[in-house]
């Protein structure tokens, strides 16, 4: 009998608050939060690397930063730019270097233990860099992707 890899989600938070991304963490039985993006900054109260931490701690969710796994300057000029695919041939160029492959190791790893969940900035996954990293981890994990959205 095999025991079933825990869930593993996404999430952006694109027109959320910390609040209603913490509620969708909560609700979907997430234990840690795995933040890639590279620059853990955001305009958007309660979105940098400290105050979301600490957010998430106080709700009993882990935070970890895997700057390896963000999506390099020239990447998000391409997204910025509407120019998606570009972005995506990027950021699988970047996923070869040595610092995105540990990272990617370690939310293997990660994941494989307990209900994780990768956040980004864009709302829809389809357009952002988290769905390659979920796709990733699953091929090795076997987990299946669930993009959660924050209401």
């Amino acid at each position: 009998m095999s025991v079933a890899a825990p869930s593993l989600f996404t999430i952006g938070y694109e027109g959320s608050t910390v609040a209603a991304v913490g509620a969708a963490l909560r609700d979907a039985g997430v234990r840690v939060l795995l933040d890639v993006r590279a620059v853990p900054l955001s305009r958007k109260p309660g979105f940098s690397k400290r105050m979301l931490a600490a957010v998430m701690a106080e709700q009993g969710i882990e935070y970890v930063h895997l700057r390896g796994l963000g999506t390099p300057a020239e990447g998000r000029t391409a997204a910025r730019a509407g120019n998606i695919d570009r972005m995506h041939v990027i950021f699988r160029a970047h996923m070869e270097s040595g610092e995105a492959q540990a990272d990617l190791a370690h939310a293997v790893a990660i994941a494989a233990e307990r209900p994780a969940c990768l956040l980004c900035f864009e709302h829809a996954a389809a357009g952002c860099h988290r769905r390659i990293v979920g796709e990733m981890i699953s091929e090795r994990g076997g987990q299946a992707v669930v993009d959660l959205v924050p209401i």
